[in-house]
């Protein structure tokens, strides 16, 4: 069994009424310089700490980093009412997705959710089974045999012609051409790296012009592909079932012109670029452990024999399942969720006062050797041998947790999975890029330098 066994309680009992220890001994001069030079070695500054606990202020934000399993369930689960996303996220994702699923709060995300749901229902995720292989065998039929491959755009591409065609069933070539200058700048803009990130959209940067232009642009986009599926006439928009249509299907007064493009941005973000990170890791890991990959490519030939995998073999390939679970512990692309408490709260017998921006990171938590023995090396078989069963719930949670989970979680691991297995049977990767990854801390974990790999027709 790959877990350790320590307590699970939270480290360091306090008196209650103590204020969580603090990053730096001038925290707001220290944090920040330390966040614009290396955000990902700002976080770890916190992960070595005793405390589970761990206070910070950045650019005059106020924060705490939360690392134990137990109050990350208590913030997201079981006191979830307690919490919102907070002025953090409102601040730098509001313009773009404000009235989006992922920002909404109270009665209005409850009656999105729910209005959402049926495109998120097993059967449905299913259905997409054949068109998820399809893309996947074709995206392998462009390659060659000795073909030297920076991964990640092949897996944006692939991702996003998923996306388009399951979820939204768009011209998704089209929207594309829109969507990526758009997301570029994004990541630019909230890359804490960049001072961009502290200042408002209005101040002119070069990125924040970057951004203004773009957002414009899409939201062109997605207007035309709006006023054409409205004007299809009654029978062929009852056929069907796509997340646009449930969108469309909603009153004007629920769903304007705004709100249309933001939830169609959220989900166009969070169902592109994460999966495709997602098998970029999962390909880089892959190639820099051999021996992994042949468990995979034995347990693909024992139970395919050659053919292409459907939904219902994935119960049958326990190996496929943990190489995925172990490259969104290693490498979640959402790397910590973001809360804020909207009255006092205590967490750990720390006191944490209203407002304060909560900051529960799934990089130090799946990464704490506490949980995880060698918790940085990768090593699928961890999760063949009773690691679930041993974990604390939140020690692992790369799609969130509690009501506000993500809602494509389904989704994004049938993708993941059907996608690596369609592919792995006709390739095998060698490593170019070799560890440790350059990462930056953007929208979504993202590799600062090509991911490549040498590519060896099985």
């Amino acid at each position: 069994m790959d877990a350790l066994q320590n307590p699970t309680e939270p480290s360091e009992p306090v008196t209650p009424g103590d204020r969580p220890p603090r990053l730096g001994r001038v925290p707001l001069v220290d944090n920040t310089v330390a966040m614009l030079r290396d955000p990902l070695a700002f976080y770890d500054r916190a992960g070595d700490h005793a405390a589970d606990v761990v206070g910070y202020n950045v650019a005059g934000t106020t924060g705490y980093f939360v690392c134990h399993p137990d109050l990350v369930e208590r913030v997201l689960v079981t006191d979830a009412a307690s919490y919102e996303k907070g002025a953090l996220l409102r601040r730098s994702l509001g313009r773009f997705i404000g009235e989006g699923l992922f920002l909404l709060e109270g009665e209005e995300w409850r009656d999105q959710r729910t209005a959402l749901q049926p495109a998120f229902f097993r059967e449905r995720v299913a259905a997409y089974g054949e068109t998820m292989t399809d893309f996947a065998a074709r995206t392998a039929g462009e390659w060659a045999d000795g073909q030297r491959l920076d991964v990640r755009p092949h897996m944006q591409s692939l991702t996003l012609d998923i996306l388009g065609k399951t979820l939204l069933d768009v011209d998704i070539e089209t929207t594309a051409d829109a969507l990526e200058p758009l997301l570029d700048a994004l990541r630019r803009r909230l890359d804490p790296r960049s001072p961009s990130a502290y200042v408002p959209l209005w101040v002119p940067t070069k990125t924040n012009r970057a951004v203004t232009r773009s957002l414009a642009d899409f939201q062109t986009t997605l207007d035309e592909v709006v006023a054409a599926r409205r004007r299809e006439d009654a029978a062929a928009r009852e056929q069907r079932d796509d997340v646009l249509s449930l969108l469309l299907s909603l009153d004007e007064a629920t769903m304007d012109r705004e709100r249309l493009g933001h939830q169609l941005l959220t989900f166009l973000v969070a169902g592109h670029d994460t999966t495709a990170l997602t098998l970029t890791y999962a390909w880089f890991l892959l190639a820099n452990a051999p021996d992994a990959q042949r468990r995979l490519h034995d347990e693909l030939d024992d139970v395919l024999g050659g053919r292409r995998p459907t939904p219902d073999d994935l119960f049958d390939l326990p190996t496929l399942d943990a190489v995925l679970n172990e490259v969104l512990r290693l490498y979640p692309p959402a790397f910590t969720v973001f809360r804020q408490p909207t009255e006092p709260a205590t967490l750990g017998g720390y006191d944490i006062p209203t407002g304060a921006q909560l900051t529960l990171p799934q990089w130090l938590v799946h990464r704490d050797e506490r949980w995880y023995d060698d918790p940085d090396a990768f090593r699928p078989e961890r999760w063949t041998d009773g690691l679930e069963d041993a974990l604390p719930d939140y020690a692992y949670y790369p799609f969130g947790g509690g009501p506000r989970h993500c809602i494509g979680m389904r989704f994004a691991r049938m993708e993941a999975k059907l996608a690596l297995a369609t592919i792995a049977q006709e390739y095998a990767v060698e490593p170019i890029t070799k560890p440790p990854l350059s990462l930056a801390m953007q929208i979504t974990l993202s590799p600062t330098e090509p991911v490549e790999v040498r590519l060896r027709e099985r």
